[in-house]
């Protein structure tokens, strides 16, 4: 009789702890964006709780969709894994000023000939 009533609550435990575990699962993208300060994170909160009516099927769309903002670079990165600074950004402001204008300089001595 004791057993019975032992084996009742180990399994009300476990089903209890399946539930609160699957919800705290569903919300690690939400909370990956709320950290990242992401622009999305209500609308990837709501994908969260959908994924949950679609056995979690959109889940892995969600944590990418999670982890590719980040506040400090946005949603790129350059290819050696650095961010430009702003020195190394008007050096190459300058560098295109200058290919336009001679360029422009090109195209003007093309049409005067």
């Amino acid at each position: 009789m004791f057993l019975d009533y032992f084996a009742l609550g180990v399994l009300i435990f476990v089903v209890i702890t399946l539930f609160y575990g699957i919800i705290a699962i569903h919300d690690i993208p939400h909370l990956i964006a709320e950290s990242r300060n992401h622009p999305h994170q209500d609308a990837i909160h709501i994908a969260g709780w959908v994924s949950l009516f679609t056995l979690h099927a959109i889940w892995p769309f969600l944590f990418i969709w999670a982890t590719l903002y980040r506040e400090d670079r946005g949603w790129g990165i350059r290819q050696d894994g650095k961010l430009p600074t702003q020195v190394e950004a008007s050096v190459q402001i300058a560098r295109l000023h200058a290919r336009i204008a001679e360029l422009e300089g090109q195209v003007s001595t093309r049409e005067a000939v």
